[in-house]
């Protein structure tokens, strides 16, 4: 890799661009955080605080401005801004990542992929759920064939939030692509896939449970998979309790994990992946278990231990595509499949059908 760090111009400041995006990127040795976009003066102030040698432009236009400063645009502002911005980024010659969603289609999505390519420019799209500690940990069970051949795969993101918290993200303005189907729900769904190959069909069951509630915030996802694997797959809002993050059923075993990935907590509390010793690990008492015929909170099965989660392998794959020619990590074709299933999502809990991909 080169001994100078590529520059990054990271466009919003809210909690994608502050919590995820700009730590991680300060994290990998390859890049530094040269410009942030914010318009807000007390997120301005805090990316300072944080990194100190931080230019801060108060829009996107004045970072495109001098796009021959910088080598990667980040796009982590709202889900609407993420197609214009992705676009002119690529028209101005500058490799892209973009936060999940990265458009509201999957149509929107593979124009991107076609822009891109015809300009010869890296677009990645951050998928950070990847590298959760529980999702590496299942991905070796299967590599090993632990489980045997997989039937049921069960994830879950689930909280409880019973009051709205206002913003963009729970508008019921189309434009906004707010809602969980389209927020958890791309992480739920890109999981899947990975793990299982494409989908055939998809079923939905969408609601708005909270009051004031303007699009979903309970919504419940059922896939099957070409390799004949079904996903039952939650977000929500609205659970008092909490079911377990992941259960995979298979012909040999089972693994149940309860529990979220430690990384983003550790964010939000400002810890940092270069200064935190043992990033991304858990305490014995919440790894899963393996086993068959018991249930693991009565002692079935043998304790897995979790590997530890790597949100900053996202960015280090980013940085070693643009230098060495590395594949990069999360294709927009990927999250274009992704894509096509929420759509699909939506319309089946729109018109209570099961829809056929």
């Amino acid at each position: 890799m080169s001994a100078t760090p590529l520059r990054v111009g990271l466009v919003g400041y809210g909690l994608a661009g502050s919590v995820f995006h700009a730590p991680l990127i300060a994290a990998t040795e390859a890049l530094t955080l040269d410009t942030v976009v914010t318009s807000n003066p007390e997120r301005a102030e805090q990316a300072r605080a944080e990194f100190p040698d931080v230019r801060v432009a108060a829009t996107p236009d004045e970072l495109f401005d001098r796009a021959d400063e910088l080598d990667l645009i980040v796009v982590a502002s709202p889900n609407k801004t993420h197609v214009p911005l992705a676009t002119t980024a690529l028209k101005a010659g500058l490799p892209v990542v973009v936060d999940k969603p990265i458009a509201g289609t999957a149509a929107e999505a593979r124009d991107l992929a076609a822009l891109a390519d015809e300009r010869g420019l890296l677009l990645s799209v951050f998928q950070n759920r990847r590298w959760d500690n529980d999702f590496l940990t299942l991905r070796k069970l299967l590599a090993e064939g632990e489980l045997g051949d997989v039937w049921r795969f069960e994830s879950r993101f689930e909280r409880w939030r019973p009051q709205l918290k206002g913003g963009w993200r729970e508008s019921g303005d189309p434009a906004e692509i707010g809602g969980l189907l389209y927020d958890l729900g791309s992480h739920l769904v890109d999981q899947a896939l990975v793990l299982f190959g494409p989908a055939t069909s998809v079923y939905a069951e969408s609601d708005l449970r909270r009051p004031g509630a303007e699009t979903d915030d309970d919504t419940f996802i059922a896939l099957t998979h070409a390799g004949g694997v079904r996903s039952h797959l939650y977000c929500t809002a609205t659970t008092a309790q909490l079911g377990p993050r992941f259960r995979v059923l298979g012909s040999q075993a089972g693994y149940v994990k309860h529990g979220l990935d430690p990384q983003e907590a550790a964010l939000k509390d400002g810890q940092r992946p270069s200064t935190t010793a043992g990033w991304g690990t858990e305490p014995e008492s919440l790894w899963g278990r393996v086993g068959s015929g018991e249930s693991p909170l009565t002692g079935g099965g043998r304790p897995e231990p979790t590997l530890p989660g790597d949100y900053p392998a996202y960015y280090a794959a980013v940085a070693k595509a643009l230098l060495d020619g590395g594949p990069n990590p999360v294709t927009a074709l990927e999250a274009a499949a992704a894509l096509d299933v929420l759509e699909a999502a939506r319309r089946s809990a729109r018109d209570h059908v099961t829809v056929t991909l």
